[in-house]
């Protein structure tokens, strides 16, 4: 290995201190306001950059479960297309707190504690999702 191949590790100035994007311009690029929601996609709270929640996010399974909790009665939410674990934790806070009752997600779906079919699926309404009534 000679002299010169060798990388300087010195803090002297090398090859390597380039910047590969220095010679980019953003010239032709829209501007973009980190504050400023992206046009329809939607945040935490499920509303669009307008306020209103989109047309239809999908259809949804609410459901009222007590098989393997011993006798406890569980409302469960699944079938969520296209949404991610933060906005399904915030649907469920926020179902949490409207029911007086509490609640987590777990393998994708969301589980509130007790009978709360009716004010789950009217939260779901308002954030876009088609809730439908699925079993007992």
């Amino acid at each position: 290995m000679s002299k010169s191949s060798r990388i300087a590790t010195d803090g002297s100035a090398s090859s390597l201190a380039q910047n590969p994007f220095a010679a980019l311009s953003a010239a032709g690029l829209p501007a973009h306001s980190p504050a400023a929601p992206l046009p329809g996609v939607a945040g935490p709270s499920g509303r669009g950059a307008a306020g209103a929640p989109p047309k239809n996010r999908g259809r949804v399974e609410v459901r009222r479960e007590t098989g393997g909790r011993g006798g406890k009665t569980v409302t469960t939410v699944s079938g969520f297309m296209g949404i991610g674990l933060p906005e399904k934790e915030a649907l469920a806070k926020r179902m949490q707190k409207t029911c007086g009752a509490g609640g987590t997600v777990k393998d994708g779906q969301i589980e509130i504690q007790g009978d709360r079919r009716e004010a789950v699926a009217r939260i779901l309404e308002e954030a876009g999702f088609r809730p439908v009534m699925a079993g007992g």
